[in-house]
């Protein structure tokens, strides 16, 4: 069983995820890392930029790799925050059923839930985080994508005033007769 990390940029995926390895002696697969490393190293925000902000190439591409991890087994899975969405055909955001389903196929889908403004401020101004909709604040992106989390989650956990190795201890506690 793959334990998969989910949530909004901000939230401490990748933190968690490192965290979880050490205590389950498990590898850490990161999919913008992996998209990165399929696209010659570029950064997330280099293959944005290529495509003019158009994210829908960077969506399929994130969907190949998922279906690839899929295949996998006991291994921790760091999401990107986007994962759980696709864009329809004007461009908008909606709810990635294909890549959740592929992620759900090999475990579970743990959802590291924060406050939206507290994530925001957080993350706002990091060049190395690419601007998701020219016309969309960050933090309308978040609020419409909270039903799309809430949707993939086997399991959420508040990360509100918890420290990462809290975190990562109370998904271990969650799932210690399933690892």
């Amino acid at each position: 069983m793959n334990i998969i990390i989910i949530g909004m940029r901000g939230a401490g995926k990748s933190n968690v995820s490192r965290r979880l390895a050490v205590l389950t002696k498990r590898t850490v697969l990161s999919t913008d890392t992996l998209i990165e490393y399929e696209n010659g190293g570029k950064t997330i925000a280099e293959i944005i930029a290529k495509s003019k902000g158009d994210w829908r190439a960077f969506r399929d591409m994130e969907y190949a790799v998922v279906k690839k991890i899929a295949n996998m087994d006991g291994v921790i899975v760091d999401c990107g925050g986007g994962v759980i969405v696709d864009l329809d055909k004007n461009g908008n955001e909606i709810y990635s059923k294909r890549k959740v389903d592929a992620l759900k196929k090999g475990g579970a889908v743990v959802w590291l839930k924060g406050d939206i403004k507290t994530l925001v401020d957080k993350v706002k101004d990091k060049a190395e985080r690419p601007n998701l909709d020219e016309t969309k604040s960050a933090e309308e992106i978040m609020r419409r994508r909270l039903p799309f989390y809430e949707n993939a989650a086997d399991f959420t956990l508040e990360i509100e005033d918890k420290k990462r190795p809290e975190l990562a201890e109370m998904i271990v506690q969650h799932f210690i007769n399933q690892l």
